[in-house]
């Protein structure tokens, strides 16, 4: 009789479990579908009004465009093209721009953020000529690339790359600082090598602060080139908006605006993934960027 109830309670146990896990993923995927039907309804009363003050005149459509208009402008300059030539060239333009300096304003930042968050003489010593720097307006910098190495791709990529090496650099020098030294000094007493603690210790703890900074550094290095074509430029992105501000053509600003946009969440996604990848060995977060 004992014998039957144990076995009983084992299966009323064995179904509870499965039964929890769907509940919890049913919960997981109403809490996603929320979520998008917030965005859908924001998306819709926020394009709605626009359209709606435009039309009944409360807002000017010559200076802040219209929703309808934009979709025609957006068609337009991907089937005619800009005055400079083709739109897909200008969008290639500003995302190689962007991607070369995002790459290199990432591989400096990290490199200088953990040597100098390991090293307190070398962050006093050069601490404080990196936050001189760090305070220079961007747009000045911009001006210094464009006088020493004209309109072309090289002052765009070099102001990205300024703009995401001091977003990386403070996260990944702060992650660095943030390492637990208790672990630090077991990997000492263990033998490891100053080498092996980076490559096993230092960089996996601080890898979490620098996953982090990688969501808006993107961002930043499609600001940089924008801002450098909107300074000089042949081709990209920031030219044709630059034209469009020219021309009086509120349309063409938000139309490419919209591009920009759909460009860096695409980048953000990737991303995403890129920081489930690396973090796979670490326990979900709420908190965490990419649950935005």
């Amino acid at each position: 009789m004992s014998t039957t109830s144990t076995v009983s309670a084992a299966q009323a146990k064995g179904g509870a479990q499965p039964s929890a896990a769907a509940a919890a993923r049913r919960k997981v995927r109403k809490g996603i579908a929320l979520q998008w039907l917030g965005r859908i309804v924001l998306a819709a009363v926020v394009i709605g009004g626009w359209q709606a003050f435009t039309t009944w005149g409360i807002v000017d459509k010559f200076f802040f465009g219209q929703p309808t208009g934009i979709a025609k402008r957006l068609v337009e300059l991907f089937q005619k093209g800009t005055e400079n030539g083709s739109y897909y060239a200008d969008i290639w333009t500003t995302v190689q721009e962007a991607l070369i300096g995002f790459v290199l304003g990432t591989v400096l930042g990290v490199v200088f953020g953990i040597v100098l968050g390991q090293s307190r003489y070398l962050s006093g010593v050069l601490g404080p000529y990196i936050k001189v720097v760090n305070a220079i307006p961007r747009i000045v910098l911009g001006s210094i690339f464009m006088i020493a190495f004209g309109i072309g791709m090289l002052p765009k990529v070099l102001l990205a790359a300024v703009l995401v090496f001091f977003i990386v650099f403070f996260n990944a020098f702060q992650g660095v600082r943030e390492v637990d030294r208790n672990i630090l000094a077991n990997a000492k007493v263990l033998g490891a090598s100053e080498l092996q603690i980076i490559r096993h210790v230092t960089v996996p703890s601080a890898l979490t602060w620098i996953i982090a900074s990688l969501h808006s550094a993107f961002g930043f290095a499609i600001v940089g080139a924008l801002v450098g074509e909107v300074l000089g430029a042949q081709k990209g992105l920031g030219l044709v908006i630059k034209t469009a501000q020219d021309n009086f053509d509120p349309n063409g600003v938000f139309a490419t605006m919209v591009v920009i946009a759909v460009i860096v969440l695409g980048a953000e996604w990737l991303i995403g993934k890129l920081e489930h990848r690396l973090l796979a060995w670490r326990p979900p977060a709420p908190s965490e960027v990419s649950s935005l």
